[in-house]
């Protein structure tokens, strides 16, 4: 049995294409397809794939030669139409159609046409080769590189005889299409073919058939009206040629167009053309024609305010700055006072903690995100972003409660401040040790005795200058402990924000960006393919 299109040899890649105009269409299309994998049907995506497949096999085939499809209706004299264009009586017309479902074809140049006739499935059977004839009629040549099928009718009551007319239209390069008088507005062509092929209509032409039958003076009106329904179905610029097979009206006209758009070799750049544009035109009803986008920095710096807000980490700055505060401002104290500063600020005893993270807060922030970068895409790739950000949002806050509670805020004392501390200990110790030297002299009468300093005796000195220099550092520390309690403050705001920024940069933008990612490399690949 004969392959069909379907079962032929595969196109090793693009290499009929690659470097052409067409072939940045094709990868275009490719790209598209490959981008939406994931967050469009994939039934769609395989398609615009065959398409693009299709697309790329056409090409690699016999550039010379270009399939021209003859179909019609039941009684719309397609087969008679064939037959005139042919100069053979190779279908049978009038009541007695062909039983079988395949299509008959004749070619004009049969060298190189053999793997283009497989390609688009015509058994060796149903072939006909005019230069294997004994054929010199002068359109022979003209028609050279014309491979002319005659598909069953599109209406008959044979499903194969449908599906065989459904196979080879998507795959000729031109199509005439047979209209009788009585049955033009039939909608079993518009709907099934012609509405579905409005990218098409470079790749078409219309032949009223019959119109011997029609009178002289009605003849204009009737081709008008066929014109009026096909620019109703889109397809306004494809030409309607009025013919009668039987009597030769219009044959020549019909011949001439054929032989032109063959002679120019557009039909089957134009047909691949088309199919591109169709797939891509599919593909972007389904993904969205929204500009790309990026998410912004600023969007990201807003959220991660928000969460940072919902793990109270300015909350726990604050704490690290009054604990702090307070128990550097104890430590820096003359030893004597140091209980009176404890008692004013009693509640900076305790250590800031992390509060629990507040979820519901987190979640509607990251989905409001989601909602903006997403405002005027299409639902399949709204959905697919929203997917990923909200998938995550478990994650992000088990990970934002453990990292949290693990920051070290540092509430260690400063080295200096523990120096200081320990040399207001040492100065009371000299205020208390020269008090007592001088009182135990003063009751055994030999304070003259004492050493002196500049006339002035050592312990008084002393004592003095213990308490003189530690009520100066305690001063002095006081003025220096708000400015190392806010530096320290900062630092563990940063490194809490870091948590969040982390968190959020992984388990949020990351993914969105790759989804944003993703979606602009769809829409380059549509335009790409629709340019």
């Amino acid at each position: 049995m004969t392959e069909r299109p379907e079962d032929a040899v595969q196109v090793p890649g693009d290499l009929a294409t690659r470097g052409t105009a067409i072939g940045e269409r094709v990868k275009g299309l490719r790209d598209a397809a490959t981008a939406a994998r994931g967050r469009i049907d994939d039934g769609l995506l395989d398609d615009v794939a065959a398409a693009a497949d299709k697309a790329t096999a056409r090409l690699r085939l016999s550039a010379r030669h270009t399939v021209v499809a003859i179909a019609g209706a039941t009684g719309s004299g397609k087969s008679s139409t064939y037959n005139a264009l042919t100069g053979l009586e190779l279908s049978s017309v009038g009541t007695r159609r062909p039983t079988t479902s395949w299509a008959t074809g004749v070619v004009w140049g049969s060298e190189g046409a053999e793997e283009l006739l497989e390609w688009i499935g015509i058994p060796p059977r149903h072939q006909t080769m005019r230069d294997s004839m004994l054929d010199t009629q002068r359109h022979d040549k003209e028609l050279d590189g014309v491979v002319l099928l005659d598909l069953p009718d599109h209406d008959s009551t044979e499903v194969a005889h449908h599906l065989e007319v459904d196979r080879l239209v998507a795959v000729s390069d031109l199509l005439v299409w047979i209209l009788d008088p009585q049955k033009y507005a039939d909608a079993a062509v518009h709907d099934r073919y012609f509405k579905p092929l409005a990218t098409h209509q470079d790749v078409m032409l219309v032949a009223l058939n019959h119109i011997d039958t029609v009178p002289e003076d009605r003849r204009q009106s009737l081709v008008d009206d066929v014109r009026r329904l096909l620019a109703a179905d889109g397809l306004p610029d494809v030409p309607v040629l009025a013919i009668s097979a039987r009597e030769g009206i219009g044959l020549e006209d019909l011949r001439d167009e054929i032989k032109r758009r063959v002679q120019h070799k557009q039909g089957t750049t134009a047909r691949v053309e088309a199919d591109i544009v169709a797939a891509a035109g599919r593909l972007e009803a389904a993904g969205g024609t929204a500009p790309p986008r990026e998410l912004p920095v600023q969007r990201i710096r807003e959220l991660e305010d928000v969460v940072a807000d919902a793990a109270g980490v300015s909350a726990v700055v604050e704490g690290v700055q009054r604990t702090l505060g307070g128990r550097a401002r104890r430590a820096v104290a003359w030893p004597l006072f140091a209980p009176l500063t404890g008692r004013k600020g009693q509640s900076s005893n305790q250590a800031p903690q992390v509060a629990p993270l507040d979820r519901g807060m987190v979640d509607t922030a990251v989905r409001r995100v989601a909602d903006d970068v997403t405002d005027g895409m299409a639902p399949t790739w709204a959905a697919s972003i929203q997917k990923v950000a909200s998938a995550r949002l478990v994650g992000i806050d088990d990970r934002l409660d453990t990292e949290l509670a693990e920051v070290d805020l540092e509430e260690r004392l400063p080295f200096w401040v523990t120096l200081v501390r320990t040399l207001q200990w040492l100065l009371l110790l000299a205020l208390v040790g020269g008090l007592a030297w001088w009182g135990v002299a003063a009751v055994q009468g030999s304070l003259d005795d004492l050493p002196a300093v500049s006339g002035l005796a050592l312990p008084p000195i002393l004592a003095a200058g213990g308490l003189a220099l530690g009520l100066l550092l305690a001063l002095v520390g006081r003025l220096a402990v708000p400015a190392v309690a806010r530096r320290r403050a900062q630092a563990a705001d940063e490194r809490l924000r870091g948590v969040v920024r982390r968190a959020l940069e992984q388990e949020v933008a990351r993914p969105i960006s790759a989804e944003l990612t993703a979606y602009g490399e769809f829409r380059r690949g549509i335009t790409a393919a629709r340019s």
